[in-house]
């Protein structure tokens, strides 16, 4: 016995983009239906002289079940083999002419090739495979009663059934493997946004390393020289500083074990000081001299080290996306120190890239190192001093990278 597969409730090519290609299978069905019903009535009755009553019932029971074929290929399959079947052997009990086909007239042929093509375009190989062999020992079964002997014209319907399941077997199997494929390109796209973003934050920690080193290693300094800075300290707050300037060292080195892990060998130009405001000048000079014209506004107020550090790579990530997409357009960058637009809350730095349209499409990238992780770097480092970012093009075909950080550690979450 043929098995029967889970329940699919969906039709076939249900999953097809396009409207037209979702119908296709009904409308199909229904006019090989609306056709073979009445032309299977008239030649079984008028060609071959069956009673038409009983020429009615099998024109019914082969026809119909195509339209059931769209959702349930296997179920109608059944049925209309069985009637194939049934027919062949009703044409037993009448005398028709010699060149008329038998077991299955030209009707059931077609229908059951369609039906076959829909099997193929369902089900697994195991059971193509089956419903092949079925129809194969059906046909060889009946040649053995044939009234006028066989011929290779009664495989007819092996032949072609068999051509229509391994044409939709080979039709379905190559939908799978596009679906499959497609399915794993999300799948790696997904995990290739999750790696950049690891890889993003991961060097935000080993860039943040840096300035809180900085900042333990001043502690240990001034605790250590305080008894000598500091003269007549009493006893209690002499020890108060050991102890202070003992974490505080104690700190650096977890810190720097904690280093040793997020360093890795590809991080070899990672070890110098870190860059902040003052360098965005120089950063902003050698864009200017590879690209083209960059217009920058400066900006001297202090600022956090980590608040400096992300304004840098932000604007450094943006003109990167310069060089890459837009070469040689007219690009202005500015820093500025500002109040919120209501007025409400405290100051915040306000860095600025937009970029004009370039002068012509570029041929390919320019630039081929860079920090490689874009927008998600720039969100990364916004959201870590708790900031927000603002990035999208422009109606003149430019774009526009704006930030706001705020300048009080109360702020930087």
């Amino acid at each position: 016995m043929i098995p029967v597969e889970a329940e699919r409730p969906r039709a076939l090519l249900a999953g097809a983009s396009r409207r037209w290609v979702r119908l296709l299978p009904w409308a199909v069905a229904f006019v090989l239906c609306v056709a073979l019903l009445p032309t299977t009535i008239v030649v079984l009755t008028a060609d071959y002289g069956l009673n038409g009553a009983l020429a009615s019932a099998l024109a019914v029971a082969q026809a119909a079940p195509l339209l059931l074929a769209v959702v349930r290929p296997l179920q109608a399959w059944y049925v209309v083999f069985a009637a194939d079947v049934a027919g062949a052997l009703a044409l037993l009990t009448v005398d028709f002419q010699e060149r008329l086909l038998w077991p299955f007239p030209p009707m059931e042929i077609v229908g059951y090739v369609g039906l076959c093509l829909a099997l193929g375009l369902r089900e697994r190989r195991r059971t193509l495979l089956l419903v092949w062999l079925a129809t194969a020992g059906a046909n060889v079964g009946l040649g053995f009663v044939a009234p006028h002997g066989t011929g290779a014209k009664d495989l007819l319907l092996t032949i072609l059934g068999g051509v229509a399941l391994l044409l939709g077997g080979a039709l379905r199997e190559r939908y799978e493997v596009q679906r499959r494929l497609v399915e794993q390109e999300t799948i790696s796209e997904a995990e290739r946004g999750r790696r950049t973003l690891l890889e993003e934050r991961a060097r935000i920690a080993r860039e943040l390393h840096d300035v809180v080193a900085h900042h333990m290693s001043v502690i240990t300094v001034q605790a250590d020289t305080a008894e000598y800075r500091l003269a007549a300290l009493p006893p209690d707050v002499r020890e108060e500083f050991t102890s202070i300037a003992a974490t505080a060292r104690e700190s650096l080195g977890e810190m720097r074990r904690l280093l040793g892990v997020l360093r890795n060998e590809e991080a070899h130009g990672e070890l110098v000081p870190q860059p902040g405001l003052a360098q965005i000048g120089q950063l902003v000079e050698a864009t200017a001299r590879t690209v083209g014209p960059v217009e920058f506004t400066p900006c001297d107020a202090e600022v956090p080290e980590a608040v400096g550090l992300s304004a840098y790579r932000i604007v450094q990530e943006a003109l990167a996306n310069v060089v890459r997409h837009a070469p040689g357009a007219a690009t202005h960058v500015s820093l500025t120190v500002a109040r919120p637009a209501d007025g409400q809350g405290a100051e915040r730095l306000i860095v600025l890239v937009v970029n004009d349209p370039p002068p012509e499409p570029p041929a390919g990238p320019l630039e081929v190192g860079g920090t490689g992780h874009g927008l998600v770097g720039m969100r990364e480092r916004v959201r870590l001093v708790g900031g927000t970012l603002d990035v999208g093009p422009l109606p003149d075909g430019g774009f526009r990278v704006a930030a706001q950080l705020p300048l009080t550690e109360e702020e930087i979450t």
